[in-house]
């Protein structure tokens, strides 16, 4: 059987297509909040900002 056959003519490879994009969206989401906190390390927090969904990987940044 041919991969890509299998990739959309099963349901397995159906929804190995519709993981890979959700790792794959997860995986740039990280990447770009990495980034931003480098770029933006000594902006002041606002009132309204909340942490973002990665806040508790990279640890709090809380300089009260």
């Amino acid at each position: 059987m041919d991969f890509v056959t299998w990739l959309f003519d099963t349901r397995a490879g159906v929804a190995a297509i519709f993981i890979g994009g959700i790792v794959l969206c997860l995986l740039i989401a990280f990447i770009l909040e990495r980034r931003t906190k480098r770029m933006y390390f000594d902006h002041p927090k606002g009132d309204g900002e909340d942490d973002g969904i990665f806040s508790g990987i990279f640890g709090d940044d809380e300089e009260e």
